[in-house]
């Protein structure tokens, strides 16, 4: 059965399901304490974010969330950490061009506030008060990579 579009119909709702999530690399660095715990001393913090993926089967995709970060302060480092945070779904039924944008925003959209809370207990627990790191712009995020990629595509001139 085909529908309006020509195309095959899906055999059944699109299903976003999370079979899996675990840390998959995890490190804290609290290297010049006890000094970098005095009071009084503002760092500032540099928090890079990156989402890889890669196929397990048909259906199953892995998503990556990585989370890489330093507080500074007086030309010292606070603290630093690196999380790759992953998690594995399971994706039925949805059209081939929306697998990437679902696999790159919402994925780690779902991975994510359990990734700010691996760091913000990390944070506390190495005597500073805990980094809940804002919400991320996923979307945002996935815009610019494609922005990226797309200018390094062959262009084709007609004449």
């Amino acid at each position: 059965m085909a529908d309006s579009n020509g195309g095959p119909k899906p055999d059944g709702p699109p299903r976003l399901n999370v079979l899996a999530q675990y840390i998959k690399d995890f490190s804290f660095e609290n290297p010049n304490a006890p000094q970098s715990l005095s009071p009084g001393q503002q760092p500032s913090i540099n928090i890079q974010i990156n989402v890889n993926a890669k196929p397990l089967a048909q259906t199953d995709v892995e998503v990556e969330l990585k989370l890489d970060g330093k507080a500074e302060a007086g030309g010292s480092v606070m603290f630093a950490f690196e999380l790759c945070f992953a998690g594995v779904f399971r994706i039925e039924h949805v059209a081939p061009e929306s697998v990437q944008p679902l696999v790159m925003i919402e994925c780690p959209r779902l991975l994510f506030p359990f990734a700010r809370e691996i760091v913000a207990s990390a944070v506390r627990n190495g005597g500073f008060p805990p980094l809940l790191i804002d919400p991320v712009d996923f979307a945002g995020l996935y815009r610019q990579r494609v922005a990226q990629v797309e200018p390094q595509q062959p262009q084709t001139m007609v004449s």
